[in-house]
């Protein structure tokens, strides 16, 4: 099987780095406007219980599959210009030194390769970016 290709959850890729913050921090960032405006799309805020749907100004559809504060959300992700739900997943921990925190993004149910690898390149600059805010 391909690298990046799963028996039960398609094609997926996983995006991580630490970050200079603690979590606290980095979760409020990641649930705030500025924050979900980087990696989710204009919303007023992010919904937190299971089942609930959300839409961004930019088309962006999902629904809330688990959401745990300062910990993780799960959600499924559709662009408006895709035919397909992805899931995705964004986790942080403290990292060893606790004014350090890991960010984690996850993609499950990519169409293929191509997307994984672009999906790759797009969640690097939204964690860059949202470092910058930092």
């Amino acid at each position: 099987m391909p690298t990046g290709q799963t028996k039960d959850a398609g094609w997926e890729i996983g995006v991580s780095k630490t970050l200079a913050a603690p979590v606290d921090h980095v979760w409020e960032l990641l649930t705030g406007p500025d924050g979900l405006r980087l990696w989710l799309g204009t919303v007023e805020q992010l919904p937190t219980e299971a089942g609930q749907t959300y839409e961004t100004a930019e088309g962006t559809v999902g629904e809330i599959r688990s959401y745990h504060e300062r910990h993780r959300v799960r959600l499924t992700w559709r662009p408006k210009d895709w035919d397909h739900d992805t899931t995705l997943q964004l986790t942080v921990t403290q990292a060893a030194d606790p004014a350090k925190t890991r960010l984690g993004v996850h993609q499950e149910w990519l169409a293929d390769g191509d997307e994984r690898e672009r999906q790759r390149e797009h969640w690097r600059g939204v964690i860059a970016a949202l470092e910058q805010v930092l």
